[in-house]
């Protein structure tokens, strides 16, 4: 089995492992355009469904992923979705046809679910509570850094070698992932604690988190974050590019904006076992509803001038993807913390749940995009209303 990993390797595995998820996504962000004018796209706006059909297969895959990683184990099935997510980018870089770049990016959703499923259940069979929430404000402190840098690198890749070469960047990625899994982390689910992949394990673990008040208000209010967060990542290429006019410095101020959210996270990880997970999830979804409320009325009352409009939005998009940061990791641990016994089966309920109710209203939201980003700034502020109105029914302790 080996020497148990040092908390500092440890939550950058996972930090990594997670960044995947970030790299298949955000890496993109700058050759949504160029995929669109390549493949005689009808609409820009079909060129988002290149995000939302590979978030959809995160969601899909955490259905089987998080049930599979209880009964054989967290290293196993994490290798095995990293190798579908390697094959799929493969797949990705020899199509010319749109159909099929869609498929391609659905299987590697689907791989890339792992490491959020058994990925996530991982971290929860070694530690609960506060410091669970602790550990993963710690290791997206470090995954941050994944959305900070990936669009940079996409454009640089797309410039010089065409968007191609950006799935070429997917598979490196996943093949450094699975050799580091492989070699240095060792299984934490051992063979005493393991479910037999039954359906009655299933129907009885679905009760049971199903019928957990706390579990399911922390993952609606997840959803309904994460629906922000990922209709702001659709949208944001084309607000930047047709409204504000800056689509060459775009991954520029995406990257100064992820960035400042990496804050949150250090923030998060010396308040959290202060102040509790409840308590700084809600007053992080406060302060961005507050902000977004605030946002909404001067573009919607056309109180700045147009010269403006940018460093709003950029300082609108920094408090909200702060927020998110702060708020995501603490509602994660507030779901998982009743239901450790079922960690993979649990995580991947709460993971796909969240993910499909986000992606659904990301597609809303995306699809809306009218020139302006008034759609995306009034989606979220709807959304932060509803989960800071929810997590106040959240309860603060384990039912």
């Amino acid at each position: 089995m080996g020497k148990r990993l040092s908390l500092t390797e440890f939550i950058a595995l996972i930090a990594f492992l997670f960044s995947l998820i970030a790299i298949g996504t955000d890496m993109m962000l700058p050759a949504l355009n160029l995929i669109a004018n390549d493949l005689d796209l009808q609409t820009n706006n079909q060129a988002q469904l290149i995000i939302t059909v590979f978030l959809l297969g995160t969601g899909l895959g955490q259905l089987i992923s998080g049930p599979l990683s209880d009964t054989y184990g967290r290293k196993i099935v994490l290798c095995t979705g990293i190798s579908l997510f390697i094959l799929a980018s493969i797949a990705a870089i020899i199509t010319s046809n749109f159909f099929m770049l869609l498929t391609a990016r659905f299987i590697q959703g689907l791989g890339i679910s792992a490491p959020r499923a058994a990925g996530t259940a991982m971290v929860r069979d070694l530690y609960n509570g506060r410091k669970l929430a602790r550990v993963i404000s710690l290791a997206m402190m470090i995954f941050v850094l994944a959305p900070a840098i990936s669009p940079l690198i996409g454009q640089y890749l797309m410039i010089l070698f065409g968007w191609q070469s950006i799935f070429i960047a997917c598979a490196f990625a996943g093949l450094i992932a699975f050799v580091w899994l492989l070699i240095r982390q060792k299984e934490t689910l051992i063979i005493e604690n393991r479910n037999p992949f039954l359906i009655s394990n299933l129907i009885q673990g679905y009760k049971t988190v199903f019928t957990n008040k706390r579990v399911m208000i922390s993952t609606l209010v997840q959803a309904l974050v994460l629906g922000g967060l990922f209709s702001y990542i659709a949208s944001s290429p084309q607000i930047f590019t047709n409204w504000l006019h800056a689509e060459n410095k775009f991954p520029l101020y995406f990257c100064g904006i992820a960035l400042f959210s990496a804050l949150s996270n250090i923030l998060n990880a010396f308040l959290v076992e202060k102040l509790g997970m409840w308590f700084l999830s809600t007053c992080a979804i406060g302060f961005n509803m507050f902000f977004s409320m605030v946002t909404l009325m001067i573009y919607y009352l056309e109180l700045i001038p147009n010269l403006l409009h940018l460093p709003v939005f950029i300082i609108w998009s920094s408090v909200l993807l702060f927020t998110m940061a702060m708020s995501v990791g603490n509602l994660m641990a507030l779901a998982m913390e009743p239901v450790g016994h079922i960690a993979g089966l649990a995580s991947s309920i709460i993971g796909s749940t969240s993910t499909f109710i986000s992606i659904i209203i990301a597609m809303i939201i995306g699809m809306l995009f009218n020139g302006t980003g008034l759609p995306l700034i009034t989606g979220v502020t709807i959304l932060a209303i509803l989960s800071f109105v929810l997590n106040l029914k959240n309860p603060r302790v384990i039912s």
